[in-house]
């Protein structure tokens, strides 16, 4: 394979042009520096506050006493050194000893205060990137690609941390080096002071200079990386794919094109930082030769003694030393900015709905049977709507029974919806799902039978008209307490690492191994998890590769079992499991249907035979309805698709 071809370096504007062209999502608005920003996240010190505040008090100490050591170090040069006193100069190096011990102590608890703060601050940010992503409907993950929302939590809250830990309290430390240098320079000797007053304007129009460019490409360069990132991920999950398809170089090919982007990115901010670091450093040694010239003109004309000069020499080293430090620390600032821009970019993103600040709890029969315990369940679910639908789902406190679920009463009203608003893939849905009916939904790929589910869930909200549960309109009940008391299994269902028992105690955490061994016996699948090295103790891998397709859908249903809902939906749920298991299932299923209202969404008439209503859907729209048997009868729609199943069937 040939090389890539060498590519001059770009210019921050054309740089700043090929990351819109490449992202627009991640449109930045270039600010060197924003207060507002700093602002917000200095807010996220809170966490760590008795920290935080004895870390300012030793980063304002520290900054004094480097500069007290130099001007102590002055005095000893001119005072015992100059006089020949080596008594005295014992008892002022023992002094200077003492005070130099004392610093370190104080950097020591510095740098340690410093990282546990950092430390905090970082924690506090994951935790609210991943309460705000929990709490996010269905819309935006198919917006935003998992690659993005994972560097955000990495890199972006890295680069944060670089920000509170480092540039925040090294950079107060150094200028308050300079200040407190400043101070005992005009105090030593004020005229030439004069001379490093001079040097301000000269660093302010070079870091003017360079400051917006460095912003623009610590920007594109961080939001390049995303790229990488989510790239990566998506060729992780997709790997089947793409070894299926001989994908491999090709993938690899464009991989590298980003890598390369995001070198060419680095490399020129690299570029920039090279120039302005040696400009701040020539600056510093230019005005040190001017020091030198006027101090050494005074001194040999009696203007200045020398004990002077070199303390004001001593604290001229300590004045301008920190000038590359902090030029280094404005390029760690300008990466730390992006990132939190990026990270309260994600945290302030508004949803496309969210449950209406006067929803109220969907009212669970379970309850009074003694399934739920009732306050405890409320006052766990009015906290986890506030931060989200999904997020404390695994926090519930219950007290399950074995026994029946009241089923939802479902009613769709003149439903419109489309997944843009101005393309409806759904038009003027209208039925009812009975409290315990078994409702299928037949149709083509395309046909709407998905986004039924995800109304009725409360996954979606309605474009126009309106969706009932229990007779009230779905928009005035939180979605945690509706989820609570609903169950789902998909086509491709998630498994989380851990083992079957974990995974099927998804919706009931504190249930016990007997009941989760209940609930398979009454699927009558005991035995095939029993096979599994471990039984139900056997670890299923990373989302479920341990297991067959098979086994994971097994799982998933006894699942759905033991959370006992009113609300069960399968979205083509036997699509994974064959012929001879599905037979299996078909009488466990009958108990498990029984007194739940049902959504069945199935490729296999056979599993929908027994459905007291079927909606046949063709283009967003419910052109039959009925049972199995009357449908057959009127030959339509239903009846020209039974036909091709069974001709398939008997192939």
């Amino acid at each position: 394979m040939k090389p890539l071809p060498s590519k001059p370096a770009p210019t921050a504007a054309q740089l700043v042009l090929t990351r819109r062209e490449a992202d627009e999502e991640d449109e930045a608005q270039f600010k060197p520096l924003e207060w507002g920003l700093i602002r917000r996240l200095w807010t996220y010190t809170r966490v760590a506050r008795g920290k935080r505040n004895w870390l300012v008090a030793l980063t304002v100490v520290r900054s004094i006493q480097i500069s007290l050591l130099t001007w102590t170090m002055a005095l000893i040069i001119g005072g015992p050194i100059a006089r020949h006193d080596g008594a005295q100069l014992a008892w002022a190096v023992a002094g200077y000893l003492a005070l130099a011990l004392v610093t370190d102590v104080m950097f020591h608890f510095r740098q340690r205060f410093a990282l546990e703060l950092g430390e905090a601050v970082v924690n506090q940010l994951r935790a609210d990137i991943f309460a705000r992503v929990q709490s996010m409907p269905l819309s935006f993950f198919q917006r935003v690609k998992a690659g993005r929302i994972i560097s955000r939590v990495t890199s972006d809250v890295e680069g944060v941390r670089v920000g509170i830990q480092d540039v925040l309290f090294v950079s107060t430390v150094q200028l308050g080096q300079m200040l407190v240098a400043a101070a005992l320079m005009a105090w030593a000797n004020w005229k030439m002071f004069l001379v490093v007053v001079a040097l301000a304007p000269v660093l302010w129009i070079v870091n003017r200079h360079f400051r917006t460019k460095l912003s623009m490409l610590s920007r594109a360069a961080s939001e390049s990386f995303s790229r990488v990132t989510a790239t990566l991920a998506e060729s992780v999950n997709g790997i089947r794919v793409t070894q299926g398809f001989a994908r491999q170089a090709t993938n690899a090919g464009l991989f590298r094109g980003l890598l390369a982007d995001h070198a060419r990115y680095n490399i020129a901010l690299a570029r920039t930082s090279a120039i302005l670091t040696p400009l701040l450093e020539l600056n510093s040694q230019f005005f040190v030769a001017a020091l030198l010239l006027l101090g050494g003109w005074r001194a040999l004309h009696g203007e200045m003694e020398m004990d002077t000069l070199i303390k004001f020499f001593l604290l001229a080293n300590t004045f301008f030393a920190p000038i590359q430090i902090i030029g280094n620390q404005y390029n760690q600032a300008l990466v730390s900015m992006a990132g939190a821009e990026r990270v309260f970019r994600l945290l302030d993103a508004k949803p496309d709905w969210e449950d209406a600040s006067d929803a109220t709890l969907l009212a669970d029969p379970r309850a009074a049977k003694g399934q739920v315990t009732s306050d405890k369940y409320q006052e766990k679910d009015r906290a986890a709507s506030a931060i989200g639908p999904e997020s404390c789902h695994l926090e519930l406190v219950t007290s399950h029974l074995p026994a029946r679920s009241a089923g939802l009463r479902v009613e769709f009203r003149d439903v419109v919806f489309g997944y843009d608003p101005a393309r409806p893939v759904v038009h003027g849905l209208n039925f009812v799902a009975e409290p315990g009916q078994a409702v299928a939904l037949v149709g083509h790929t395309g046909s709407g039978k998905s986004t039924i589910i995800n109304l009725a869930a409360k996954f979606y909200l309605p474009t126009l008209g309106e969706v009932h549960l229990d007779g009230r309109e779905i928009r005035t009940l939180t979605s945690h307490s509706l989820h609570r008391q609903m169950g789902l299994v998909q086509q491709q269902n998630f498994l989380f690492s851990g083992t079957v028992a974990q995974n099927i105690r998804l919706g009931r955490p504190e249930a016990t191994d007997a009941e989760v061994i209940d609930a398979l016996r009454r699927l009558d699948c005991l035995d095939l998890i029993e096979a599994l090295p471990g039984g139900i103790h056997a670890e299923v891998g990373e989302k479920g590769g341990a297991l067959s397709l098979g086994q994971r859908q097994l799982v998933c249903f006894a699942r759905a079992l033991l959370a006992d809902p009113r609300l069960l939906i399968f979205d083509e749920a036997t699509s994974a499991i064959d012929t001879l298991t599905e037979a299996r299932l078909q009488k466990a299923l009958v108990t498990l249907l029984r007194g739940r209202t049902s959504f069945i969404v199935a490729h296999r008439l056979s599993t929908i035979r027994q459905a007291d209503l079927i909606l046949v859907l063709d283009r967003g729209r419910i052109v039959e309805r009925g049972k199995h048997a009357e449908l057959l009868q009127h030959g339509g729609i239903y009846a020209r698709l039974h036909r091709q199943f069974v001709q398939l069937d008997d192939e």
